[in-house]
Formats: structure tokens, C-alpha cells, sequence
């Protein structure tokens, strides 16, 4: 989407709002979505009765583990449907993932519906989409064992038409859930399905959404909407963020909410225990993208762009504490200097260093283009007079490829690749804290040596790299510093 059609969508949203600005609209996660006979309880239905359960959309995701299956392990890498195609000698590898696929969604339908007929129903609808989708693939197949086409021209569009088979199995599935315990909800399907259009985001959810009363019908939205931008060509995984947030910019949503299975907290409970963190309850969008960056998205970046333009607040409830208003996010300033959330995430720190390097230009540019090319992500960078340091949230083989890039270009240079671990100090207002120097200083307490620490001087974060071993410990030790024993050191330092 262009700015001038961003633009566009945010006034259109402002004006929606002042005429509405009566309804949420809400996303529900995969592993949320995995515990869905419990949402009747809370979120979807719960206390809820006659108009109180309408003026609501929700956005869901596939069940989790689903989209793994469909595409690749989003953490481990292991192939599903779409990695296996793409290198396929035969059809024997993917046909049994895809099957694999539909057992696992038959097993979900089995567990989820109590009525047969629903069961029925649910079945019936996987069917016809992974047959249909298994068809697709071995028409592609075939056409492409001609030489006039190349299988490589196609595998966006293949990752999109899978990916979508998450997304409306469940879709569907919570819909008909909804309809046997009395709620009105109407499946809405953005993923074009046998759809010879090609609409553009914004037209495909403006027509999905012109004849809903929003009063009398509850919509379950597919998390992915099929359009000439092609989502996943920009926004791969987080398409579903992106389609929820366009909803709520263009119907002029009073708030967005997405339902997670925890609090947004200070930390990750699992690791400094659920007893030492506390609800973050109020921030903004610029922690949001730092968290982002981080790996521990409460949204991705690009749909908080649209909400942040929209003026659509966001809110990060835990999907089974309804009566816990969560954390709101929105774009006001915090009142005072704080910090609110201590994260880390395991990187590898990609390093070229070349004397030569000074006062010569070039370096940095085709560092960026090798990164951008193998679809590696830059979590930050450091460089100096003859060196130049990237810290990556990549796979072992994705490095080795851009190692061997610049190896190429570069043959006089030194290139290593290690793991280490990037903890983040994010609030929204850092400043005046000397959270750098009080960081160092509990990672000395604690027995952690820093291999490195920056700050931007936005005043948002601060970051230290520690070796990889050490990630946890030292996300233990700043959280403990800066969030368990309260502020009063960062005060008395400032």
C-alpha cells in the first residue's frame, strides 16, 4: 500500500470513528484460538447477552501449530507444505505434509464439536479446501514440468493460498461454534477462495464488511485477506496483524483489542517467574515497535502504523481474564521517566572487518543488500573506523549464505558470525535514568561480563549484548534491578 493510500485509509478510519465508534474489533492468536471452547467462556460469549455480544469483529488465526505445518516451523525451521514443494524432486514429500495437515485439522474439528452434524460440517469445509489446495499444487506441478514455466514465478502465491488454509478452518470452525451455543456470527471470508477478482486490501474488507450489521451479527474474520498488494510479500507471518488492524482503521473502530494467553508484562514470566513481573497496563506505540524488534511482538510494526494513523487504541488483554482490562497502547507520551519492560532475544552478531575500510563507502550498503536478499533480519548494528557489526535474528544457514556473499566481495576482509544474546531496558521515557550505567552494573552483580551495550538517544531502550549462555541470567538480573527492586536506584542515579 502507498502512503497517499495509507493516508487515505487513516482519514477514512478517523471518519468512520466520529460517525461509529461504538465497536472493537478483536484478534485472537493460535494458541489462544487452540483453547477455543474455553473463549465461549470469556471473551466471545461469557456474561454476555442480546445486544451485548454484537458490536464486536473478531480476527482469528489459524490453530496453533497449524500455519508450521502448512508452511515451515516458525522457530526451528523444519519444512511444512510450502518448503517441501518448493524443493520437491516428487510429489511424495508434500502430498504426505498436506495430508498430515488435514488429519491434524480433522483431529482439531473431533475435539472442538460436541454435535455431530457441526463436526460433520467442519470436516466437509477442510475437505473441499485441502483437496482443492492439493489440486492447485499438482496442476502447478505438471504445468511446470514444461520449460516455458518456471515453479519460481509461482511460490508467493503458493505460500499465500496455503497459508490461508489455516485461517479458514478456523474461521469457520469458531463461527459454527458460536452459531450451536446461540450467538449470531457469520463467517467472513477475506482469503478468495475460487475468487477470479483482484482487489486490493482495503476493497476486499469493504466489501466483505458492507452488508454485516455490526448491531445483530458477530463477523469471524479470516487473519489472512487475499489482494493484489500480496500481504505476505511485505509482511510474510504477521499478515494476520496487518488485516486485523486495516479492519479497525477502515470501520472506525472505538479500540482495537488483541487477546493473548498472558499479560503484556515486564518480562517473560517463564523465565524471571510469574510472581516478579508485573501488567505493564498503560504505553505506547514506540514501545511497541521496540518490542517488535525484539521478537516479543505485542503487534507488528506495520499494522501499529496503521492504528497509530487511524487514532485507533490498541489494547493487550489475557483471553482468559475478561474482567482484567490488559494494557492499553496508544500514542500519548509517558508522565513521567520509568522503565516497563526488560526483554531478551538470542542473536547472532555477523562482524567484517577490513582495514581498508576507512573513509571508503560501500560496506554498509552491500552488507544491507545481502541481508535484505537472504530475508535476514537486523535486530540492531554497531560499526566503527574498520568494522562493521550486525546483530541477527536468522537461521545458521541463512548467516552462512550472506557470509559467503560478502566473502566474495570482499576477500581481504575478516568475517565471523557468533551466537550471543541482546537483552533490551525499553520504556517510554528512559531519559535522565542512567539506565546504561545501572545495567552494567547489575550485570557485574550478577557475574555477567557485557560484550557490549548502546543506546540510541531516543530515550526507549537501551541495549546490552551479552554471550549467548548468559541471556538468561542477565534478563534475570536487569529485571530484578530495574523492575522487582522498584526505581529508586534509577532516581537516586539521576
Amino acid at each position: 500500500m502507498t502512503d497517499r493510500q495509507e493516508s487515505g485509509a487513516a482519514e477514512k478510519g478517523r471518519t468512520n470513528q466520529q460517525q461509529r465508534g461504538v465497536h472493537t474489533v478483536e484478534k485472537i492468536g493460535g494458541t489462544s484460538m487452540s483453547r477455543a471452547r474455553e473463549l465461549l467462556d470469556t471473551i466471545l460469549i461469557g456474561k454476555r447477552k442480546g445486544d451485548a455480544l454484537y458490536n464486536r469483529v473478531f480476527v482469528v488465526s489459524a490453530f496453533g501449530g497449524i500455519t508450521d505445518k502448512l508452511l515451515e516451523h516458525k522457530k526451528s525451521g523444519e519444512p511444512g507444505v510450502y518448503a517441501l514443494f518448493s524443493h520437491a524432486d516428487n510429489e511424495h514429500g508434500w502430498m504426505e505434509a498436506l495430508s498430515a495437515v488435514s488429519r491434524a485439522m480433522h483431529t482439531i474439528n473431533e475435539d472442538m464439536f460436541d454435535e455431530a452434524a457441526d463436526r460433520h460440517a467442519a470436516d466437509d469445509f477442510v475437505r473441499e479446501r485441502i483437496e482443492g489446495a492439493r489440486g492447485c499444487l499438482i496442476d502447478l506441478q505438471r504445468l511446470c514440468s514444461y520449460g516455458h514455466f518456471q515453479l519460481g514465478e509461482h511460490m508467493q502465491t503458493i505460500r499465500e493460498l496455503l497459508s490461508a488454509l489455516g485461517e479458514a478452518h478456523s474461521a469457520n470452525n469458531l463461527a459454527l461454534l458460536l452459531r450451536r451455543s446461540g450467538v449470531n456470527a457469520r463467517f467472513i471470508d477475506l482469503t478468495g477462495w475460487r475468487d477470479e477478482t483482484q482487489p486490493s486490501l482495503n476493497e476486499r474488507i469493504e466489501q466483505a464488511f458492507d452488508e454485516i450489521d455490526l448491531s445483530r451479527e458477530l463477523p469471524i474474520v479470516t487473519g489472512y485477506s487475499q489482494c493484489r498488494e500480496g500481504l505476505m510479500r511485505e509482511f510474510d507471518r504477521g499478515y494476520s496483524e496487518v488485516t486485523f488492524a486495516t479492519i479497525a482503521a477502515l470501520t472506525g473502530a472505538r479500540e482495537a483489542i488483541i487477546h493473548k494467553e498472558f499479560h503484556l508484562s515486564s518480562a517473560d514470566p517463564r523465565l524471571v517467574g510469574p510472581e516478579n513481573v508485573r501488567k505493564i497496563g498503560r504505553t505506547n506505540y514506540d514501545v511497541a515497535d521496540q518490542l517488535s524488534n525484539m521478537g516479543m511482538e505485542a503487534i507488528h510494526p506495520k499494522a501499529a502504523k496503521k492504528l497509530r494513523q487511524a487514532g485507533v487504541p490498541l489494547r493487550v488483554a489475557n483471553a482468559f481474564e475478561p474482567e482484567d482490562p490488559g494494557t492499553l497502547i496508544d500514542a500519548e507520551p509517558a508522565d513521567g521517566a520509568g522503565v516497563e519492560m526488560v526483554t531478551g532475544l538470542p542473536v547472532t552478531s555477523l562482524e567484517l572487518f577490513e582495514q581498508d575500510m576507512v573513509g571508503v563507502k560501500g560496506y554498509d550498503a552491500a552488507i544491507l543488500e545481502s541481508l535484505t536478499r537472504h530475508r535476514v533480519r537486523i535486530v540492531s548494528k554497531s560499526s566503527n573506523a574498520n568494522s562493521i557489526v550486525h546483530h541477527l535474528e536468522a537461521t545458521l544457514k541463512s548467516v552462512r549464505r550472506v557470509e559467503r556473499d560478502l566473502a566474495e566481495r570482499y576477500p581481504a576482509a575478516r568475517i565471523t558470525a557468533r551466537r550471543a544474546g541482546m537483552v533490551s531496558v525499553i520504556g517510554r521515557d528512559l531519559t535522565g535514568l542512567g539506565v546504561m550505567l545501572e545495567g552494567l552494573k547489575a550485570l557485574d552483580a550478577s557475574g555477567v561480563e557485557p560484550l557490549a551495550s548502546q543506546e540510541t538517544g531516543r530515550g526507549v531502550d537501551v541495549q546490552f549484548l551479552v554471550r549467548s549462555e548468559d541471556l538468561e541470567k542477565a534478563v534475570k538480573a536487569l529485571h530484578r534491578a530495574f523492575i522487582e527492586e522498584g526505581e529508586e536506584t534509577l532516581k537516586e542515579a539521576a
